[in-house]
Formats: structure tokens, C-alpha cells, sequence
């Protein structure tokens, strides 16, 4: 049943689309949805062909956050557990070699939120819709608060953390939530001319530069000289292109 909930298709030279399928319930994390993305995610990164990834949902919603009618039939300990799973999956996908790419179009609310922030980059449609709304219901989010703060900052993390309130693709755009806004019917091909964009890029740099700022991003020193040379040592591609450049150079 699981591997129904996600969809994996090769969109382009470089470039795969994930989308979550479960539009019946608006996209929402359940444990099935949450195996089935924790496969696609490793099955993902383990592919030298694909540079980037877009992350889509199905339907009205990215994904409306985690399954209330499923949540309330755990126990505390299930519900944990479950939680910690998720907190894994969003830390694969930033492990990924892959750019990863959020294209959300619809709600992103509670883990749906964490689940975009999760990736490298953002794109909206108008009619897209941000929030956390946890605290409203008496909790703190299962996951994702310290990126969440990474993301957007210490203020305005806190402001959606502690109101819950919802955030407009504008507003989201104004905030540094998302990097791009667009019309809701140009999305999908707006998103996926963007990856096709990055995708022309070398792997290795891509997997490289994107390391590096998560370890930065950790408090951990950057390793921006030993990637600079790992990629020249072991990308044949990026040796390749410095030698077409220089020659160009040369034929001017």
C-alpha cells in the first residue's frame, strides 16, 4: 500500500519529481506516507543520474501536516515514535546529494511546513498557504524547530511557533520562507525550469556546495577547501568543463 502514496518520474535530464499522493486526505503525514517517502528518499540518493529533486503534492494541498484522525488512535509512545521517524526523513532529505526543491501549491501546515523548509529551495503558488499551527492545539511541533528558526530567523520563527497563524505566498516570499512566488497554474513548469536550470550544473559541485552549508548551517566548520578539491579529484565532469572554458578563453 505504501509505495502507492509516492510517486517517483523522471521529469528531465537531471531531474526526478517526488510527489506525495494522498490527495483524498490533502497529502497528510501518515505512517504509510512516511515509509513510503522514507523509501523514495533513499532510493533518490542513491542515483547518479538525478542532480535534482522536486518535491510536489497532489491535489488541493503540498501537504496539510500530520494525520489528526491517525494521531488520535496512538498512544503517547506511538505518537513518538512516529514523530522521530518523520524528524529522520526530513534530516535525509537534506542529506540528499540532490538539490532538493519544494514546489507547494496549497497548504503546507504543521509537518508539511517542516517538510518544506526541509528542502534546499522554495517555490509557491499564489494560493499557497503556510503555518504551525500546533500550539492552538495544545502541543509544541514534533520536528523541525531548530530549522524552522535556521530558515527564517529567531523572530519570525517564533512569531509563527508561538501564534500559530497562517502566512500568505506573498508574505512567505516577503519573509525568506520561499524563494520564488508564481501563478498557480504556471508552477509545475515554472518549478521544474528552475531544477532543469540548476540541473545543468555538475553533480559533484552541487552535492559539495550543498554539504558544506549543511554543515555550516550545523555550527560545524566549513569544508569549503576540501570540497573544492574532491571535486576536481573525482569529477571527471568538472575537470571537462574547466578545460572547455579555458579553451574558449584561449579562442577569443
Amino acid at each position: 500500500m505504501a509505495q502507492h502514496l509516492v510517486e517517483i518520474e523522471d521529469a528531465a535530464d537531471g531531474v526526478a519529481r517526488l510527489t506525495l499522493c494522498r490527495p483524498e486526505a490533502l497529502n497528510a503525514l501518515n505512517r504509510d506516507l512516511t515509509a513510503a517517502l522514507e523509501d523514495a528518499v533513499t532510493r533518490l540518493a542513491a542515483r547518479a543520474d538525478v542532480r535534482v529533486v522536486v518535491v510536489f503534492g497532489r491535489g488541493r494541498a503540498f501537504c496539510a501536516g500530520n494525520d489528526i484522525s491517525e494521531m488520535a488512535t496512538l498512544v503517547p509512545d506511538e505518537a513518538e515514535a512516529l514523530a522521530l521517524r518523520q524528524a529522520k526523513l526530513m534530516d535525509a532529505f537534506s542529506r540528499m546529494p540532490q538539490v532538493t526543491l519544494a514546489a507547494v501549491d496549497g497548504h503546507a501546515l504543521g509537518g508539511g511546513f517542516m517538510l518544506a523548509i526541509a528542502q534546499d529551495l522554495r517555490i509557491a503558488s499564489h494560493r499557497a498557504r503556510f503555518a504551525l499551527p500546533e500550539v492552538t492545539l495544545g502541543f509544541n511541533p514534533a520536528y523541525g524547530i531548530a530549522r524552522a528558526l535556521d530558515v527564517l530567523g529567531g523572530g519570525v520563527a517564533r512569531d509563527l511557533l508561538l501564534t500559530g497563524r497562517t502566512v500568505t505566498a506573498d508574505d512567505a516570499l516577503r519573509i525568506g520562507l520561499v524563494n520564488r512566488v508564481v501563478a498557480p497554474p504556471t508552477i509545475e513548469a515554472t518549478a521544474l525550469a528552475w531544477a532543469e536550470e540548476i540541473a545543468k550544473s555538475p553533480r559533484a559541485g552541487l552535492a559539495a556546495t550543498k554539504a558544506i552549508v549543511a554543515d555550516i548551517r550545523a555550527g560545524l566548520k566549513g569544508r569549503e577547501p576540501e570540497g573544492y578539491g574532491a571535486a576536481l579529484r573525482t569529477s571527471p565532469e568538472a575537470r571537462a568543463r574547466i578545460d572547455a572554458f579555458l579553451a574558449r578563453k584561449r579562442g577569443r
